[in-house]
């Protein structure tokens, strides 16, 4: 799909897998930062023999509920790693994104379940960063972590997924496959989360690496 911007006049070009079907997106545009509406919703088909009116009145405005319920979908460039930080607060969430940031990500945050959720189905991201009591909810019990657990494997194996929480040990591999995450971190180390992160990812990366190479020899890749 080709998106023009009424404001400044870029064009934007999105996946066509990546937009919603029937529904009504707010898009930032990225280079003003103005809202563009996109209407995705299948116009309804005219009789057969109706000819066709030479004037249309404009359209009103979309319904105030409506426009709430809209995706709103940022635009990042394309080769950018990204990273979802979910933090269990505004202060927490500041401090895991300075952490991820130091690694090179662009940060994206989320302030409930349901923007996180809708960011994840619109993005690809190389990292999500979740913590224990995200909007309100324990970990076991995380939506987030729900949707995650029915991505393809495809998908999903390209995405560090990490947690963070106060019963976890840190890198504890076995809390981390019960929690169908890549990584477990304690809280208490949250102020040592860069070198964390960059070795778990290392370790991850490489361990994929071989994979890929055994798929690629059968042909599976």
């Amino acid at each position: 799909m080709e998106v023009v911007c009424d404001h400044c006049g870029a064009k934007l070009k999105i996946p066509d897998e990546k937009v919603p079907k029937d529904r009504k997106l707010a898009l930032t545009c990225p280079k003003c930062r103005e809202k563009i509406v996109v209407d995705t919703r299948r116009k309804s088909a005219r009789p057969a023999g109706e000819e066709r009116p030479k004037e249309a009145a404009p359209p009103p405005p979309p319904p105030e509920d409506l426009r709430d319920d809209a995706a709103d979908i940022g635009f990042y460039e394309e080769g950018v790693s990204l990273a979802l930080v979910l933090g269990r607060d505004p202060g927490e969430a500041d401090s895991l994104r300075e952490a991820v940031e130091e690694l090179g990500y662009k940060c994206v945050t989320a302030e409930n379940t349901r923007r996180a959720v809708s960011t994840i189905r619109l993005h690809h991201f190389d990292l999500i960063l979740l913590s224990d009591g995200f909007d309100g909810v324990e970990a076991g019990k995380s939506p987030v972590l729900q949707f995650m657990n029915h991505l393809s494997m495809s998908v999903r194996r390209r995405i560090f997924l990490a947690l963070v929480g106060d019963e976890f040990k840190t890198m504890d591999n076995m809390a981390a496959f019960a929690m169908s995450v890549n990584l477990v971190i304690s809280r208490d180390d949250a102020d040592r989360c860069t070198p964390i992160l960059k070795r778990a990812i290392a370790d991850n990366e490489r361990f994929y690496k071989v994979m890929k190479d055994m798929l690629l020899e059968v042909g599976r890749a």
